[in-house]
């Protein structure tokens, strides 16, 4: 997935960053879920729950 910067004032659209300027946040999934297993997020109004499973992996359901 391309991320994109807003355009300058007066320009309509968005433009790519170089692939160089590009920055992803990266969290340790021990440090969102403070020691739980199940945590709730709101995105715009909705819910969505991530979860560690069994196997250990990240289930994100709506």
């Amino acid at each position: 997935m391309a991320e994109l910067k807003h355009a300058e004032a007066g320009n309509t659209g968005a433009t790519r960053l170089p692939r160089e300027q590009r920055v992803v946040p990266r969290l340790k999934s021990q440090d969102l879920m403070q020691q739980s297993r199940e945590l709730e997020i709101d995105h715009e109004g909705r819910i969505y729950r991530l979860r560690v499973t069994q196997l250990n992996k990240l289930i994100l359901t709506a």
